[in-house]
């Protein structure tokens, strides 16, 4: 089964990485004030930024993934609003641990060899 998410969603503030699907649920009804089951991935990080957890409900049951970088940190959006959304594409560099803000950058205005 292929896992379907129509957006992604990050949770800016840091979660304790011990809880569960349940409890990331209720986050994201009370904090976040959406509903679980939308089609969105919710995804969650840790303070120091080196582990994520996605939750995601996929019409049958919800689904939660956990991934760890052995080295570095995920670059995650400054705590302004409570979530932040982002494409397929940067959804991709995120997970590989590339800055993924970087990516859309414009070039600097005086840069020149």
């Amino acid at each position: 089964m292929k896992l379907q998410v129509e957006s992604v969603l990050l949770a800016t503030q840091p979660v304790d990485m011990r809880i569960g699907v349940d409890g990331l649920s209720l986050l994201v009804q009370q904090v976040l004030g959406c509903a679980p089951c939308d089609g969105t991935a919710y995804v969650f990080s840790n303070r120091r930024r080196t582990r994520l957890k996605l939750v995601c409900w996929d019409g049958n049951g919800v689904w939660l993934c956990l991934r760890r970088l052995h080295r570095g940190q995920f670059v995650w959006p400054q705590a302004g609003d409570a979530t932040w959304q982002m494409s397929g594409e940067q959804w991709q560099w995120l997970i590989a641990g590339v800055d993924w803000q970087r990516m859309a950058a414009p070039a600097p205005a005086q840069w020149q060899l």
